[in-house]
């Protein structure tokens, strides 16, 4: 993650499928300052649960480019990259409160915080282990900083215990 320097604007520019470390590395090479928000997420792989880092934003990454200067030209010509969003034949801007908002919520690598407060009665998302993609409702929060949800499965309600750090915003 990149801090954002005076001038510029944030814009998204579309990535090629399974692209986001070629294309963000190129970008960078290039001097253009990326954010790519990324959120751990459960995946099966050869039959297991493998915990692995993706974008937030499937497909897309934020450039950070000074649009009085015309930079945003050669972003589409990078490797790794389809094009930056358009609508017409300039680019479109992100807003700057988008932008920040989101980095409040990472960490310096990009990756996704935890909500720092659930309650009970809370709506979220299981974003880790075999119940990955889940959404439950919170019921209780341990003293051992576990906490308890209830989820849909197999036409009931069942209560199971969680790490804080494997729920998500639904």
């Amino acid at each position: 993650m990149t801090t954002h320097q005076r001038g510029k604007e944030w814009f998204l520019a579309q990535l090629r499928p399974n692209c986001f470390h070629i294309a963000e590395r190129n970008l960078k090479r290039q001097g253009f300052p990326t954010f790519l928000p990324l959120e751990e997420k459960t995946v099966r792989r050869k039959g297991r649960f493998v915990q692995s880092l993706v974008p937030l934003f499937s497909g897309y990454i934020f450039i950070s480019i000074d649009p009085l200067l015309g930079q945003w030209r050669p972003v589409n010509s990078t490797y790794g990259v389809t094009r930056i969003v358009s609508f017409g034949q300039e680019p479109a801007a992100v807003p700057l409160e988008i932008v920040n908002e989101l980095m409040l919520r990472c960490d310096p690598l990009g990756r996704i915080l935890p909500p720092k407060m659930l309650q009970p009665g809370d709506r979220v998302r299981i974003t880790t282990g075999p119940f990955a993609d889940f959404v439950a409702e919170v019921e209780k929060i341990a003293p051992d900083r576990r906490v308890w949800v209830l989820m849909e499965l197999m036409g009931g309600q069942t209560r199971v215990a969680v790490s804080p750090a494997s729920l998500g915003p639904v």
